[in-house]
């Protein structure tokens, strides 16, 4: 009997996902992770209870320190560097398939396991395991989960990947008994649980508003702002200056701390750099034509990746066939051909 290490919130996606895995045959561990709530008593308790209901192991780890160094330090430098981060795709990297991933290993586990939404098979076309869409469009997940490991995609299982829609997974719990059946789902930054990362720069992290100047892209003065880091591209309201035509954050003068605005043709743009890019295929990606996406909610766009030399460094560059809007520094750019996950790397371009 195969062995899975299975990650649980005490959701009901995950929930749903070790009853699955217990049908197909497993041996489930469910794992909680302890990333965010220091000193919280009944931290893990409902997927403790879910475990035992099903009469699995369950084991509760403290992995606050790791989540701290790799996903808060990094989401609090990318905002003093005026880029604006998705944390998940770093603690998707980092812990949920990374110290997961090496949990796994020291119990013994053949798979790890989640209930995100995403596919996880064989292609003949690529001859390896592959990362793909999940069948419920509206809840793929497989944007946040481009960095991953690619050696850790063959050793993943994602039992929800091939159900299309939430509805089916809350049927499968109600079924079962759950009460989880009916709790809403977790949309904000979990450690951000009001969703007002100001708030959180500031009182946690002790950012200090510096006033400066609102500018033009002829460097005329039309305002002033409170901290670049409460603006992003292709923000409209809430700038305080008044203009014949709209006008929309399009850059960031750190050095002067000017915020630059102009018109919504400005936002436009057909090239994006990236840095970091993680080949989850590991093919030749040089001229290969891909769908991609430059944010979660973003639609998918016909483009080319480009590898170039710039003073000796490679560097990769996606054109695209239209030009796209809002291209943001610190979000990630996701490739895919078809409903294969190609890969994807961090915005850098202003």
């Amino acid at each position: 009997m195969k062995k899975v290490l299975l990650g649980m919130s005490g959701g009901v996606d995950s929930s749903v996902a070790a009853i699955l895995l217990k049908k197909q045959g497993y041996d489930v561990i469910g794992l909680t992770m302890n990333l965010h709530e220091k000193n919280d008593a009944n931290f893990g308790n409902d997927a403790k209870e879910l475990c035992k209901k099903l009469g699995i192991e369950h084991y509760t780890c403290d992995y606050t320190e790791e989540f701290d160094e790799k996903v808060i330090s990094n989401f609090v430098c990318q905002y003093k560097n005026c880029k604006t981060p998705n944390p998940c795709i770093e603690c998707n990297k980092y812990l949920k398939f990374g110290a997961m991933y090496e949990m796994a290993k020291k119990l013994g586990c053949d798979y790890i396991a989640t209930g995100h939404y995403a596919i996880t098979e064989y292609d003949e076309k690529y001859k390896k395991v592959v990362l793909k869409k999940s069948k419920s469009l509206k809840k793929d997940q497989s944007y946040v989960l481009y960095n991953i490991n690619p050696e850790v995609v063959e050793k993943t299982i994602f039992p929800l990947g091939k159900y299309e829609s939430k509805e089916e997974i809350r049927d499968i719990a109600r079924k079962n008994g759950f009460e989880v059946a009916n709790k809403p789902d977790s949309e904000d930054i979990c450690f951000i649980p009001d969703n007002n990362y100001v708030r959180f720069l500031e009182e946690e992290k002790n950012f200090i508003s510096k006033q400066g100047n609102i500018v033009n892209l002829d460097g005329k003065i039309l305002g002033k702002h409170s901290g670049l880091y409460k603006h992003t591209i292709g923000q409209r309201k809430g700038l305080g200056i008044s203009n014949p035509v709209p006008l929309y954050v399009i850059g960031y003068n750190i050095e002067k701390n000017e915020l630059i605005v102009g018109e919504e043709d400005k936002l436009y743009s057909n090239e994006v750099i990236l840095e970091n890019f993680n080949n989850l295929l590991g093919i030749e990606i040089d001229g290969l034509k891909i769908k991609a996406k430059i944010r979660y909610s973003s639609k998918e766009a016909s483009a080319v990746i480009h590898k170039e030399l710039i003073n000796g460094k490679e560097q990769i560059k996606i054109i695209f066939d239209e030009r796209q809007r809002a291209i943001t520094p610190g979000q990630s750019l996701v490739a895919y051909i078809d409903d294969v996950v190609v890969g994807g790397g961090i915005i850098s371009n202003l």
